[in-house]
């Protein structure tokens, strides 16, 4: 719980300082004559993009982060209705572009999603073209790992160059993006139960 505790107050200063709506709320809505400030409308969406693998995380870190989020009035974009096989949704990859923050929860099976693979690539692109925020956590997984496709991750890359032989310019960017995002400033939580 302290992890998350964490979590939340750097997604709260990251959104205090780089979203306008939670910049105007952290200095007031109001202007020295009790007239509303004249605030830029809001490019975001959502101020936090839940990235995770689902059967390894959704009843522990990533429900819990998700319900302390919304505790604090953060507006959370959090997809549970992922159909295997598809490709990102539009609406999706919306949701990814229209979010100040990303958390990326990676986790042992993480690697072997192509879904999950295919937001981290869509996250990292809107960081480098829009400056977004992105928060990695590393579940019961470690950093090294996924950084260097290690473990459980070389495992998963085996089948994905498999299952992708003929589009295997794919993969590399996925390996590309886990390096990446693995290099990113982020928080280790091992599992100790939930």
């Amino acid at each position: 719980m302290e992890c998350i505790m964490t979590i939340l107050q750097m997604c709260s200063r990251s959104l205090t300082f780089s979203s306008p709506s939670s910049a105007a709320a952290a200095a007031g809505d109001n202007d020295d004559d009790g007239i509303e400030a004249n605030i830029p409308p809001r490019r975001e969406k959502y101020d936090v993009f839940i990235n995770f693998r689902g059967e390894d995380t959704r009843r522990g870190i990533t429900s819990h982060l998700h319900a302390a989020l919304l505790q604090k009035k953060i507006e959370t974009y959090i997809d549970y209705r992922l159909q295997r096989g598809e490709e990102i949704r539009p609406a999706l990859r919306e949701a990814i572009e229209k979010s100040t923050l990303s958390v990326i929860i990676f986790s042992q099976n993480y690697a072997s999603s192509a879904w999950c693979l295919d937001e981290l690539v869509h996250i990292l692109e809107c960081k480098e073209r829009n400056g977004q925020k992105v928060i990695p956590v590393f579940y019961d997984i470690n950093p090294s790992d996924v950084r260097k496709q290690h473990g459980s991750y070389a495992s998963a890359f085996a089948q994905l160059e498999k299952r992708f032989k003929d589009n295997i310019d794919k993969v590399h960017k996925w390996r590309d993006a886990l390096t990446t995002a693995a290099n990113l400033s982020g928080f280790d939580y091992p599992n100790k139960g939930g």
